[in-house]
């Protein structure tokens, strides 16, 4: 609810409503629970064993901040971006249709804005919007979809739903926040996800190819020798996780981050490292702190988010997607 924010990769941030349910690895040292539960209180948040929890809805006062910021930023000629929602998600299916067609509605009447619509459900972008798309019938071309995947199970899962839905929806871009990075992720080769019939995804080139895995060709529903293309994913976002309460931040080897670093390279694709969290690698920055040894022989050091910085073998990474005018 700021007009500014410390994220890197957002300039200002936007909650039409607060209030979550936790679903993956990723949410278990969630920010805006832990701000929920000992600061704010404006939302229970949900869970495994406690239910889906509460939403509450944002101010009239909240709600008008994005007009003002749209009318400036055509003033100024910019397209900020705004990331929603930081202490939600649009495509929670426990929120209203009413309150996410009012959001639609409002992102349709701030086009001098990019919208980050970024969640932890994208198997529920299509089938949600679809239930509110009267309000101005198409998609907003000024809204990005993206999706949290923290390690290689959700890779698999989610970035194949995530182009899916950039299949039907035509949005501005869509991406990926890996962060917590929580391990290795191949985005060249999505493989695990892929039942029986199912071709393999290089979500980075767009190429769809049975990739000479399957045995015969009834196994991936296509000729091995086929290959054809899909939407790919337009900007790849990486960070490490933070301490939030008693959940201590889980390490993260720092090849992790230099692999999707390479991968996005090799392809093309604007990437952007946020924060290191707080552990970083013993080659990063120097100092005191405990030492975590990965199997590989990468050691990492906890010296906390503030003097981890974030740059990766030395290098601040701010790319950022293009965005159509």
């Amino acid at each position: 609810m700021a007009d500014e924010t410390l994220i890197s990769w957002a300039d200002m941030t936007f909650n039409p409503w607060i209030g979550c349910t936790r679903v993956s690895p990723a949410c278990d040292g969630c920010y805006a629970a832990h701000l929920m539960e000992t600061r704010m209180g404006r939302a229970v948040w949900g869970g495994p064993g406690v239910g889906a929890g509460t939403r509450d809805r944002t101010s009239v006062a909240n709600w008008r901040k994005p007009l003002t910021w749209d009318r400036k930023a055509k003033a100024e000629g910019k397209r900020p971006f705004v990331f929603c929602s930081s202490l939600a998600d649009v495509f929670d299916n426990e929120v209203p249709h009413e309150w996410r067609a009012d959001l639609f509605a409002l992102i349709h009447d701030t086009p001098n804005l990019v919208w980050l619509l970024l969640t932890k459900r994208p198997q529920n972008i299509v089938k949600l919007f679809d239930a509110i798309s009267d309000v101005r019938d198409a998609w907003p071309t000024n809204a990005a979809i993206g999706t949290t995947v923290e390690d290689q199970e959700r890779a698999d899962i989610n970035v194949p739903a995530l182009l899916e839905a950039k299949a039907a929806l035509s949005p501005a871009f869509a991406f990926l926040s890996c962060e917590p990075l929580l391990g290795p992720i191949n985005l060249r080769d999505l493989r695990q996800y892929n039942p029986r019939r199912k071709p393999w995804i290089n979500a980075l080139s767009g190429a769809v190819t049975s990739g000479g895995l399957p045995t015969s060709p009834s196994e991936c529903g296509i000729s091995i020798s086929t290959s054809w293309t899909s939407p790919k994913i337009d900007w790849v976002i990486t960070g490490g996780e933070t301490d939030q309460g008693q959940h201590k931040a889980r390490p993260t080897n720092p090849e992790w981050f230099r692999s999707l670093r390479d991968q996005c390279a090799a392809f093309g694709v604007p990437f952007h490292h946020k924060q290191n969290g707080e552990w970083v690698s013993v080659s990063e920055v120097a100092g005191p702190g405990d030492h975590f040894k990965f199997e590989d022989g990468a050691t990492v050091r906890r010296i906390g988010k503030k003097l981890s910085g974030r740059t990766i073998d030395g290098v601040t990474h701010d790319t950022f997607p293009a965005v159509a005018p």
